[in-house]
């Protein structure tokens, strides 16, 4: 049977967690203890989240732990009515077992209207006895702060590199895969701490190649490599703006990608150009400018081309030449 990878290899203990380990010790002094507050999980996707609350529930309830735990998922239901329904009927049924709360898990949280998340705090304060709320989203400030202030506050950081290395070559000795060393390096460039989104580019690119590099994985994405970037930005650079948007052309076509996509692409090259401090905060400013621009509705190609000669502009008035 084909599994997801993503919850085949999703830790079922605190203790098999990647990276978080100031959070994941905090959290096993829960369970031992079997005392904890109401706690709000907030960080960028895949950075465990979701993963430490299921692991807790695990470890606080054994094999009884699919009966005291729900699940829900703000983004799917934001009106006050899955505080009213769902969430309360949970809140006032008898825990399991000899269990002294349940635990409610409530992803995507920020997603809540303002008078969900006002109803959500009555309802945290009436059932503190018998439940535990754990709310997860990936901007805290968009929770009302009667919430937060009943919350312990949990801030999940992007994995380091090393981190999601070690993890993709545990997924990729388990599968008997051929995980190279570039390869590795090419889908933790992509993923940028992602680790869920790692686990689904090693997935895909095993499916073509039992022997993965950085070819196979950059191919099975469409994602533009960094070399391909950065010799679009250093044509621009010399002043060769017809050869840039040459290059633009080919990497629109070749790999589909949208305006933002590409944008996102050029600010994370610009810092490792060979040009002076000073030339680096005006190109910056400017991709922002551009980037701000796409997301408000105008022109990809208009913006992007636009962009491609303020780089040019600014390479034939840079006091350092790029090298031919």
């Amino acid at each position: 049977m084909h599994t997801v990878w993503v919850e085949k290899y999703r830790p079922r203990r605190l203790s098999e967690v990647i990276g978080q380990k100031a959070i994941v010790e905090r959290l096993i002094s829960y369970v031992r203890t079997r005392s904890m507050p109401h706690m709000l999980f907030a960080g960028p996707a895949g950075s465990g989240k979701t993963t430490c609350a299921i692991a807790l529930a695990r470890e606080l309830y054994d094999e009884g732990w699919r009966d005291n735990l729900i699940e829900l998922n703000a983004s799917d239901e934001r009106g006050i009515d899955i505080v009213r329904g769902k969430i309360k009927d949970f809140a006032r049924a008898a825990t399991i077992g000899q269990n002294e709360f349940k635990i409610i898990f409530l992803d995507e949280a920020d997603s809540l209207t303002g008078d969900a998340q006002a109803a959500l705090r009555r309802t945290m304060e009436r059932y503190t006895a018998t439940c535990r709320f754990i709310l997860s989203c990936n901007y805290s400030s968009r929770i009302i702060e009667p919430i937060q202030s009943r919350c312990a506050v949990f801030r999940f950081k992007p994995l380091l590199e090393a981190d999601v290395n070690e993890y993709l070559m545990r997924i990729a000795t388990a599968e008997g895969l051929d995980l190279k060393d570039d390869g590795v390096d090419a889908i933790t460039s992509i993923a940028a701490g992602d680790l869920r989104k790692a686990t689904n580019i090693l997935q895909v690119a095993a499916s073509d190649a039992h022997a993965i590099d950085q070819d196979v994985v950059y191919e099975c994405t469409e994602s533009m490599r960094p070399s391909e970037v950065d010799e679009l930005l250093k044509t621009a650079l010399m002043g060769n703006f017809t050869g840039a948007r040459s290059k633009l052309d080919d990497l629109i076509v070749k790999h589909g990608l949208s305006g933002e996509d590409i944008v996102k692409g050029i600010h994370k090259a610009v810092f490792d150009l060979p040009v002076d401090e000073d030339s680096k905060i005006r190109l910056v400013d400017r991709v922002g400018e551009a980037e701000f621009r796409i997301v408000s509705g105008s022109s990809e190609r208009i913006q992007l081309e636009a962009l491609l000669a303020h780089f040019a502009n600014e390479g034939r008035n840079a006091s350092r030449k790029v090298p031919r």
